[in-house]
């Protein structure tokens, strides 16, 4: 499923039209993406939180030259099932 699918299945159940439905959907991703920017985390009670963490640096090795290379500390958003959307997919 992607955001035009979301879109269809939100519009037609609110009988809202797709147009105001595409906007809500793209500001709550802006919102969401805002907060992790600032390190911040996003809870959806029963769905899940998305949240940031650090991937730590590490060595890895070229597969071309097999030469040891250095892979710098990333940040990279994580989401963390809650326990309504567990059940619902067991």
């Amino acid at each position: 499923m992607n955001k035009d699918a979301v879109v269809d299945a939100v519009a037609s159940k609110t009988s809202q039209s797709k147009k105001v439905v595409g906007d809500i959907v793209d500001s709550v991703l802006e919102a969401v993406t805002r907060e992790l920017q600032k390190g911040g985390k996003v809870s959806f009670t029963g769905f899940g939180i998305f949240q940031v963490s650090t991937r730590k640096g590490r060595v890895g090795i070229n597969p071309r030259t097999k030469e040891k290379i250095t892979i710098a500390p990333t940040k990279v958003p994580r989401f963390r099932a809650g326990k309504s959307l567990k059940e619902a997919v067991r």
